[in-house]
């Protein structure tokens, strides 16, 4: 299925991709400086540039826009900015009725966004349906819906007989519709951004490396190896790359993630799958697949293992694991058997950048100048709005709704130095193996690991 797979990100593998911006040649002064060409950066200059259009702001992408996580993921644009409601129940529980507000709200203005800029990234508003492949997943899924009701979100519990109504699939033994989920185009949700970031007044460099940060009086220096900028205010948006504020390196590992895109179904096999709604689906286990249908009907299946590798190497040597893409085919006809047959046309890998809280944490340094947002943990492409939006408050000095968070004002359990983190994260990975052997029961080591709040998600 997968051996003739391209081996690159098929939302980047289109001939719609932009030409690569000049890249930073001389020494520039600018009010606000984004570094970082994701979704964080991008949506921390838009924001910052339509809130004040007289401030000028400089982002720089070491690689190009969408060449990292924000042009490889799955396209789930999610309302939750806590990874979800369980994660966020245990580590927020008192603020968890705000974040649920403020993350539809989150959702909502990025839709509102792409319609008031024109920004085409094939948004869909599908929602997203957390299904159970196995009857003791179903508890879960009812606990799940439970909780959501308390709260005030809308989680129906759809047992067997609907939920394959929906997705025809031996796999679905029941499901949670999640209806505030944006399916979209990553890759053109990036570039859309840019674009606007652009004709807003923003200068944007791509193949543009920031090597170091440092104070200059009242400004901080950055520095590129062609040239300076001198800035006011610096947000700083590097996702699973090494932070440039190194007692912030122990706070987040890059983590493998893997994905295949199918060909264009054929319309006797869309017809079989069901899938009318074109929901998002993800897995409710403790590792999981995330899938979905494009705009012209692939299948973009990825997920399950979440590789780590020794001193948290991100060599691009690993985005290509034919043993990772072989499983994804075995499981994705394992949920849809009646795509025997079908080719993935396109198979890569890349890192995500895992904290132990699953969701994203801020930081502040060099007297607050310069603040940090990472930690998103796979699932920022909604929750980065929020995160831009909270570290321009915090670079600002506004005391806001967000800045007052507990979410905000804390940070997570670090990792431990090698050898202890790789001992840690391996032996988690194969307890979550073990937890699925088990029907879902949690031994010792994870129970432990719960306990203390340094979590590994896969």
């Amino acid at each position: 299925m997968v051996a003739q797979a391209r081996r690159e990100p098929y939302w980047l593998d289109r001939p719609e991709r932009p030409a690569p911006r000049r890249r930073l040649d001389t020494s520039v002064t600018t009010d606000l400086l984004v570094v970082g060409g994701g979704f964080t950066g991008l949506w921390a200059a838009v924001q910052a540039a339509e809130e004040n259009p007289d401030r000028r702001i400089v982002l720089v992408e070491r690689d190009r826009i969408a060449e990292q996580a924000s042009g490889r993921n799955g396209g789930f644009c999610s309302a939750s900015i806590t990874h979800g409601l369980a994660n966020g129940l245990d580590r927020f529980g008192d603020e968890m009725p705000q974040l649920i507000r403020m993350g539809r709200e989150t959702l909502d203005a990025i839709e509102s966004t792409l319609e008031r800029l024109g920004i085409d990234a094939d948004a869909e508003r599908t929602g997203e349906l957390d299904i159970a492949n196995f009857d003791w997943q179903v508890a879960d899924l009812q606990e799940h819906s439970s909780q959501g009701a308390l709260l005030g979100a809308t989680l129906p519990l759809l047992p067997g007989p609907q939920a394959r109504e929906r997705v025809t699939s031996p796999m679905v033994a029941a499901a949670v519709l999640d209806p505030d989920v944006i399916m979209l185009d990553p890759a053109k949700l990036a570039w859309g951004l840019a674009r606007a970031a652009e004709d807003l007044g923003v200068t944007v460099h791509e193949n543009t490396e920031v090597t170091g940060l440092c104070s200059d009086g009242d400004r901080v220096r950055a520095t590129t190896p062609y040239g300076e900028i001198d800035a006011a205010a610096v947000v700083l948006a590097t996702s699973a790359s090494p932070s440039l504020l190194r007692r912030l390196r122990l706070y987040t590992v890059p983590v493998w993630d893997y994905a295949l895109m199918t060909e264009p179904l054929s319309p006797e096999q869309r017809a079989a799958v069901g899938w009318a709604g074109r929901e998002g689906l993800a897995d409710s286990g403790p590792r999981f697949h995330y899938f979905r249908l494009t705009a012209d009907d692939r299948i973009l299946f990825g997920g399950w293992d979440a590789l780590y590798h020794y001193g948290s190497d991100a060599d691009p040597r690993h985005s290509f694991e034919p043993r990772e893409f072989g499983l994804l085919g075995e499981h994705l006809l394992q949920f849809f058997p009646q795509l025997e047959g079908i080719r993935a046309t396109h198979a890569w890998g890349g890192v995500i950048d895992t904290c132990s809280r699953f969701c994203a944490f801020w930081d502040r340094a060099l007297d607050g100048r310069v603040v940090s947002v990472v930690g998103f943990t796979g699932l920022g492409v909604g929750a980065s709005h929020f995160g831009a939006r909270t570290a321009l408050d915090l670079v600002d000095g506004l005391d806001t709704e967000r800045t007052r968070l507990t979410m905000v004002r804390t940070r997570p359990i670090p990792f431990p130095p090698e050898p202890l983190r790789w001992f840690g994260i391996t032996l988690t990975r194969k307890e979550l193996a073990r937890s699925e052997r088990r029907e879902g029961k949690r031994g010792a080591w994870l129970s432990v690991m719960d306990r203390i709040g340094l979590g590994f998600d896969s």
